[in-house]
Parts: C-alpha cells; sequence; structure tokens
C-alpha cells in the first residue's frame, strides 16, 4: 500500500539495503542520508525510488561498493580524478571536499570527475560549494541507456545531462540552479508510470517517435521491444545545453560519452566538470554581495503573476518542500514500496 515514513525511518530502511551490497555502515548511511534529502527536497526522482537499480548495478558490477575517487593529476587548481565507479553520493563529495579547499587556497578550482556511479542530486555539490562561500557551476553527462532524443531525431541519443549553478547570497539561502537538460528528468517518468500518471504534451515520444502522454515509453520496453525518448527543454535551446554537457561533462573529463547501441544495464555512470570560485579571492566581494541581493530584492518586488504567489528563486521551492516533509513524512507510492522491498530481498534485508 502506498505510505508516508519519516525521514529518520526511511535512512535506515535505505542505509541496511545499501549495506546489503556490500558498503561498510558509515558509506551506507551516507547514500541513504543523500536518496532520502533528495525525496525531502521534492526530487522524488532522485531519492530512494533509486535503491532498486543501485542493488542492481553493484549485482553487476558496475557499481564498486567503498570505492574512493583516485587523483590522476593534482595541479593545485586544477584537479582530475576518477570516481572508480564508487557510489557517486560518496565519490562526488570526496571530489568536491576537494575542490572547495582548492578554490579557498587558489581562488578556484577547475575539477574534472570521470567515471562515478549515479551522483544523484546534482545540487547536494552546490548546496557544499554555497555553504563554503563559493560559488560553483557543474557540467554532468550520464552513461546509461539514452533517454532523450536530439532536438529534429526521433530516438534516445543521450542522457538527461543535468546542469547546476551554485551562488552564494549575503545573509540569505543560496540560489541553487539544478536542472535535467530534459524537459523532465527521466527518474519523473518512472515515479509518474508507478503512480499510474499521463504527463503533459511536449514531454515526450514513444518507440516510433510520435508524441505520447504515457511516461510508460522511456521506463518499460514497449511491444517491439524499444523505447521512447525524452524530449529536452527550450527545444534547440536544451538540446544544446545537453550536447554541451555530454562534451564536457564526458568527453573532457575522459569519463567518455555515449555512442553505441543502448543495452538494458542497469548501471549509471556520470561524468562531472565543475568549476569552483572563490568571490573573497576575487576581489569583488563586497560588489557582489551588495549587487546580487539588489538584484534578488528587485526580482521580488514583481506583483505576482496570474496563479502565482509571488516570485520564488531557484533553490527555494527544495527548501520549502525539506520543511514540510521533514514534519509531514516522505509519501512513496505503492510500486515504488514494492520495488524497495523487493531490492532488499535480493541482498538478504527485510524492510516493511
Amino acid at each position: 500500500m502506498p505510505q508516508t515514513v519519516q525521514a529518520s525511518t526511511l535512512r535506515a530502511q535505505v542505509a541496511s539495503i545499501i549495506a546489503g551490497t556490500g558498503s561498510t555502515p558509515a558509506e551506507a548511511e551516507q547514500v541513504a542520508a543523500n536518496l532520502v534529502l533528495a525525496n525531502l527536497s521534492g526530487h522524488d526522482s532522485h531519492g530512494v525510488g533509486m535503491v532498486p537499480r543501485y542493488v542492481d548495478a553493484a549485482a553487476e558490477g558496475g557499481l564498486k561498493p567503498n570505492a574512493a575517487v583516485k587523483i590522476n593529476l593534482d595541479s593545485g587548481p586544477m584537479l582530475a580524478l576518477d570516481g572508480q565507479r564508487g557510489y557517486g553520493q560518496v565519490v562526488g563529495v570526496q571530489a568536491m571536499r576537494m575542490a572547495i579547499d582548492r578554490a579557498k587556497l587558489h581562488g578556484t578550482c577547475v575539477l574534472s570527475l570521470a567515471n562515478a556511479h549515479h551522483l544523484g542530486r546534482i545540487g547536494h555539490f552546490a548546496e557544499m560549494a554555497t555553504e563554503a562561500g563559493l560559488v560553483s557551476m557543474h557540467f554532468v553527462n550520464v552513461l546509461s541507456r539514452p533517454v532523450v532524443a536530439p532536438w529534429g531525431g526521433g530516438d534516445g541519443r543521450f542522457g538527461t545531462n543535468p546542469c547546476c549553478i551554485g551562488i552564494p547570497l549575503a545573509g540569505a539561502p543560496p540560489f541553487i540552479l539544478d536542472y535535467a537538460t530534459s524537459r523532465v528528468a527521466q527518474g519523473k517518468m518512472r515515479v509518474a508510470h508507478n503512480k499510474g500518471e499521463r504527463v503533459p504534451p511536449g514531454y515526450l515520444i514513444d518507440e516510433h517517435g510520435a508524441p505520447t502522454d504515457d511516461p510508460g515509453v522511456v521506463v518499460v520496453p514497449q511491444g517491439n521491444g524499444l523505447f521512447g525518448a525524452l524530449m529536452t527543454f527550450g527545444e534547440h535551446k536544451g538540446y544544446g545545453m545537453a550536447v554541451a554537457c555530454e562534451l564536457l561533462g564526458g568527453a573532457l573529463t575522459g569519463s567518455g560519452t555515449w555512442h553505441r547501441p543502448p543495452d538494458t544495464a542497469r548501471t549509471v555512470l556520470n561524468g562531472m566538470l565543475a568549476i569552483v570560485i572563490d568571490p573573497a579571492k576575487l576581489g569583488t566581494q563586497a560588489s557582489f554581495e551588495q549587487e546580487a541581493r539588489a538584484f534578488i530584492d528587485w526580482l521580488r518586488q514583481s506583483p505576482p503573476g496570474q496563479g502565482f504567489e509571488g516570485v520564488q528563486i531557484a533553490g527555494e521551492p527544495e527548501r520549502k518542500a525539506r520543511a514540510a516533509r521533514e514534519r509531514e513524512g516522505i509519501w512513496i507510492d505503492d510500486a515504488t514500496w514494492s520495488e524497495i522491498v523487493a531490492a532488499g530481498a535480493k541482498v538478504g534485508v527485510a524492510v516493511g
């Protein structure tokens, strides 16, 4: 049955399953905390619904529990790291901590991270940077079954390729822009499919390249064994951004790009190029703080548009969701919960 679970309970249940894949207790807790935080933030697509896929990926050997980042290049403000297929929630944090330290020391850091298993919600890494008073930009590609169609194309050729920008705001919560370059995240289609929902026009094409409102076309094979595809946001503009993320996050980092027929592997690998900047070392800290705050205040003075309560900035919906879901619990649909229970059973862990 669909159920509402408190975050603390869900963290413990998920950690027990992750430990079943071979992770140390500390790693299992870190992965579980990250996944539950995504649910709390309103991004169920990157939350505990990923657990079944992680269990399968570990069984395939594509996900390596207890792996750590390997340093391929360390030249001060430039870092080239290899995630060695470790949990992205772990190796991604390790990489960002190094990048933050270098940016504090040198004023900036260019971070190249290759071969991380699914990094999850990229906004988590931007939040790490802004908490340290730093600006960060992230370009990420996805090596998994290609689920997004190029503008003008009729089938999937690349992944949801997220882009994220985090900017600290003096005396206020940060600006955290975190989005898939597809019209909607693949995980949101999994959630919609599990709930039995349809989606708005313009999100999807079916396995024949025709528009559809059925999220199942990108979740389960269709009658001919083929899948449909997601569309990019903003037509050709989002498509261009997706290609940039593939070239920067995949090709430039050495993580690799997708250019082969799709397969059924459950492993999801990410490459990430991140640029981290310390405004204090740039010499513009005072004007940056003043001008950024003045602009945000100016935005908020706009009268509410029809159907809106007022202007928000990126990051605010997530913070509001966290407060509400911490208080009220996290709702999980029946299909997703059944998949999590089955994943636990695969590693000998009973949850319920």
